[in-house]
C-alpha cells in the first residue's frame, strides 16, 4: 500500500517513520517533507502542498491511505476535497476541525455542551477587551481567534502584559490571525492553576481510542520562564495523568465531544487533542482543542507506540476504531526540542547542521526527528522555528532525559537553544 503524510514538521516526520515500519507498506509519501524524512531511504518527499494537487496525486499515485498532520490543510479543507473523490483520509472535516481553526466557535462549543474550560469572553472591539481585562485583572489569558501556529496565546501575568497582548493581536493584528467570519478576533479568559497535559485520541465520528498520555513544554526557558512556543519538548507517558483524571478526561471532555460534534451534525474524525488543566484535585478542565496530533508530543508516543500505525488507521477510516486495542512500549519515552537562533518570534535560517547521527532511523533506544531543515547541496540546514526533536526511551523519566541529551550534545549549529529540564515535572513526581 502507498501512504500519504501531508505535512514537513516533526510531527508529521514521527507519523511518516512509524507508518513506514508497517509491513503492509510498499512507499510513503511526505508532502513537502523536511531535511530529515528525505534522508530517510523508506520516505518520499513530494514538493505539493495546495490541497486539490494532493488529491491529484493521490489517485495518480495509487494511495491507498492519506493522514494530515498539521491544521492548515485541515481548515482549508483537504479531508472535504478527498472524500469527495473516494480517497481514504484521516482527519476532520473542515466543519469539524473549527474546533482548533476558531478559538470562539471551541469555546461556544464547550459552553453549549457543558464541557469544563475556563470562563470567557470574546472581542473583536479593542475597547471593549482593554475594559474587560480592566475589570477581571490579571493574571489572565489572551488568544487570538485562528491559526497562529502556537503563538497566539499570551499568559500575561500582569495588565500591561494583557493590554499589549490585544493591542498585537486585535489592534495591530501582527499574527496575520484572521478568523472564519473574516477580521481580527480574541477570545479573553479566566487564568487557571494547575499542571497541564495532552490528552490525544483517535476518533472514527462515533468510537473513541486514547493514545498515550503526554506532556509537552510552551515555554522557551528553563523553569517554564519566557515566552510561549510551539513547544520546547515533551514526554510520555504524563504521571500527572492518573487513572483517575484520565476516566474523568474521557467522560467529561472527550466523550462529550464526540457527542456534541455528532448531535451538532459535523462527526468528528481524525485526531482530537485536549488540552488539559488539571487542578489539584485532579478535576480537568480544557484549554483548547486542537484537531490533529500535537507537536512535539508525537515523537515521544510514536516511539512508544508498538501496534502497526497502518492497522490502526484502516480501523479509524472504516469506523471500527472499537475493534482496536493498542499496544505500547512500558518505557519512558521524551522528546527535546532544538530551536534556531531567534526563536520564537524571529527564527534565523540557514544555519548548518553538523554531529546528526548517521543513521536516519535512529537506534532502537533513540531518534531524531526533524521539523525546520532541508537539504541543500549535501548539508542539513535550518528552515524554521523549531529545528529537531531529539527523542530517546528509558526505563525512567531520568533515564530517558539523560538518553536524548546525550544525542543531543553531539549535535550543532550556530545559535542552537533548547531547554535543559525538558520532563522536570515527571522526575519529580
Amino acid at each position: 500500500m502507498n501512504i500519504l503524510v501531508i505535512g514537513n514538521g516533526g510531527r508529521e516526520h514521527a507519523l511518516a517513520w512509524k507508518l513506514a515500519q508497517s509491513e503492509r507498506v510498499q512507499r510513503v509519501y511526505v508532502a513537502p517533507g523536511n531535511g530529515g524524512t528525505a534522508l530517510d531511504k523508506r520516505l518520499t518527499n513530494v514538493a505539493i502542498t495546495d490541497p486539490v494537487a494532493l488529491a491529484d496525486f493521490a489517485q495518480a499515485e495509487k494511495v491507498g491511505l492519506t493522514v494530515v498532520g498539521p491544521e492548515a490543510p485541515l481548515s482549508q479543507g483537504v479531508v472535504d476535497i478527498f472524500r469527495a473523490r473516494g480517497l481514504r483520509i484521516f482527519g476532520p472535516t473542515q466543519a469539524a476541525a473549527q474546533l482548533e481553526s476558531s478559538k470562539a466557535f471551541a469555546k461556544d462549543f464547550m459552553k453549549r455542551h457543558a464541557i469544563p474550560t475556563a470562563a470567557y469572553e470574546t472581542f473583536s472591539d479593542p475597547a471593549a477587551a482593554h475594559a474587560y481585562i480592566d475589570r477581571l485583572g490579571a493574571p489572565i489569558v489572551v488568544k487570538a481567534d485562528g491559526l497562529a501556529a502556537g503563538k497566539g496565546v499570551v499568559v500575561a501575568m500582569t495588565l500591561e502584559e494583557a493590554h499589549e497582548a490585544v493591542r498585537f493581536m486585535l489592534e495591530d493584528n501582527t499574527l496575520g490571525v484572521v478568523h472564519n467570519a473574516g477580521g481580527a478576533r480574541v477570545v479573553i479568559e479566566e487564568f487557571l492553576q494547575g499542571e497541564e497535559a495532552s490528552f490525544i485520541v483517535l476518533c472514527d465520528g462515533k468510537n473513541v481510542l486514547p493514545l498515550a498520555t503526554s506532556q509537552d513544554h510552551k515555554r522557551i526557558g528553563d523553569g517554564d520562564t519566557g515566552p510561549n512556543t510551539g513547544g520546547m519538548g515533551a514526554y510520555s507517558p504524563a504521571p500527572v495523568v492518573t487513572p483517575n483524571v484520565h476516566a474523568r478526561a474521557m467522560h467529561e471532555i472527550i466523550l462529550p465531544t464526540i457527542q456534541g460534534m455528532a448531535k451538532d451534525g459535523i462527526p468528528f474524525t481524525g485526531f482530537l487533542y485536549a488540552g488539559l488543566m488539571i487542578d489539584a484535585e485532579g478535576k480537568p478542565k480544557t484549554l483548547e482543542f486542537n484537531t490533529r496530533m500535537g507537536d512535539p508530543e508525537t515523537q515521544p508516543i510514536m516511539m512508544r507506540l508498538k501496534s502497526d500505525l497502518v492497522e490502526v488507521m484502516l480501523h479509524a477510516t472504516d469506523g471500527t476504531l472499537d475493534k482496536v486495542e493498542l499496544n505500547w512500549d512500558r518505557r519512558f519515552a521524551l522528546g527535546v526540542v532544538m530551536a534556531a537562533a531567534g526563536y520564537p518570534m524571529a527564527p534565523r535560517k540557514g544555519d548548518v547542521i553538523t554531529g546528526l547521527p548517521a543513521e536516519a532511523a535512529g537506534t532502537a533506544d533513540s531518534m531524531v526527528f526533524h521539523a525546520g531543515t532541508a537539504q541543500q547541496d549535501g548539508k542539513t540546514v535550518v528552515t524554521g522555528g523549531r529545528v529537531l526533536c531529539v527523542t530517546a526511551l528509558g526505563d525512567s523519566a531520568r533515564t530517558a532525559q539523560q538518553r536524548a541529551y546525550e544525542v543531543l550534545r553531539d549535535i550543532h549549529f550556530d545559535g542552537a537553544q533548547w531547554r535543559t529540564d525538558i520532563g522536570h515535572r515527571a522526575i519529580k513526581r
